[in-house]
């Protein structure tokens, strides 16, 4: 829909005419005060004078359009598009996700898809809590070998989403550097804007690698007030076939509980265990319950100023005017405002 900014400028239509009815006539063009160039020709003075009215009415004709242009201009129409959600401040979410070789392991999904890893699982429950996210800024670490950070906090929940859906296994090494996801992750929410942060970490292992220690990285999260959500995923036991005959096996052997509830107790949250899609999938919406978003977002309209337009037809019949008058010979001349807007 077509907005006026300031429609009060509407008023000044009519000061063109007002001041040719209110100011006295001037005795000469030179005593004139205030000047109208263009309105006045010198072909009157050369051509009978009936014929010099229709030029000139012409004239004052063009120049009422320029002054209705420049008036339209000054009103500031706007062009106001559909109402766009504008999130609101609201937590500060950082995602840990393990993309370490453990994560290969398909025993998430056995019921649906048994070609599904536990990261391509991770990718599309996780991504869904992300989605939902709405009014929070959303940030993304993986974390193997080294841990890096693959999404910067921000509102655009879709584009967080995507960089997690881009995640592949190894990315950043086969080993598993926990303590060095939560630091990373501290420094990163250490700068943010905002009081509330949180770290949710996901991990299938144990840590292998790294330069700081699991719980000696939570006891800093504590000082910081940062509190961490932990969940361990992996299947507690799968069937698999072998030499003599099917057996059954623990894919989860290495993960490291007590110390992920370790991290969680410490910072002031929970630790959570996910041993197969649902299970994980509830987890999220638990925690969605816990920490909850921000809210709905507020409804913004995209503003496109249409001055331009106006202000620019107003100037190029300006210009054409000045050229048309040099063309035909004829010259600006100083006349008193009342006498040619009569």
């Amino acid at each position: 829909m077509i907005h006026l900014g300031w429609p009060w400028m509407l008023l000044c239509a009519p000061l063109p005419w007002l001041a040719a009815l209110s100011l006295p006539r001037a005795q000469s063009p030179s005593e004139a005060g205030l000047f109208a160039p263009f309105l006045h020709s010198n072909i009157a003075t050369t051509v009978d004078s009936n014929v010099a009215r229709q030029p000139r009415a012409w004239w004052q004709i063009l120049f009422a359009v320029i002054w209705m242009l420049l008036v339209l201009a000054a009103l500031r129409p706007q062009w106001l598009g559909e109402p766009l959600p504008v999130p609101e401040s609201g937590r500060n979410i950082m995602l840990a996700i393990d993309v370490s070789g453990s994560m290969e392991a398909a025993d998430l999904d056995l019921a649906g898809n048994a070609q599904l890893t536990r990261l391509d699982v991770v990718k599309q429950v996780a991504g869904d809590f992300i989605e939902r996210r709405t009014g929070d800024r959303v940030g993304l670490i993986l974390f193997g070998t080294q841990a890096y950070v693959q999404s910067p906090l921000s509102f655009d929940n879709a584009t967080v989403r995507r960089f997690l859906s881009e995640a592949a296994i190894g990315i950043a090494g086969r080993e598993t550097a926990i303590g060095d996801a939560v630091g990373l992750a501290l420094k990163r929410l250490r700068k943010a804007p905002g009081e509330r942060a949180v770290l949710i970490l996901l991990t299938d292992g144990v840590t292998t690698a790294g330069v700081v220690a699991p719980r000696q990285s939570a006891r800093l999260a504590a000082q910081a007030g940062l509190k961490i959500y932990t969940i361990g995923v992996g299947a507690d036991a799968v069937q698999i076939r072998g030499f003599f005959g099917p057996r059954v096996v623990n894919p989860s052997a290495d993960l490291d509980e007590a110390t992920l509830r370790a991290m969680a107790e410490e910072t002031g949250g929970q630790y959570f265990r996910a041993r197969e899609r649902d299970e994980l999938d509830a987890i999220y919406r638990e925690l969605d319950a816990l920490e909850p978003a921000a809210g709905d977002a507020r409804q913004l309209r995209p503003v496109i100023a249409l001055y331009p337009w106006p202000l620019g037809v107003a100037f190029a019949l300006s210009i054409g005017l000045a050229v048309f008058s040099l063309r035909t010979g004829t010259s600006p001349h100083i006349s008193p405002i009342r006498d040619e807007m009569a």
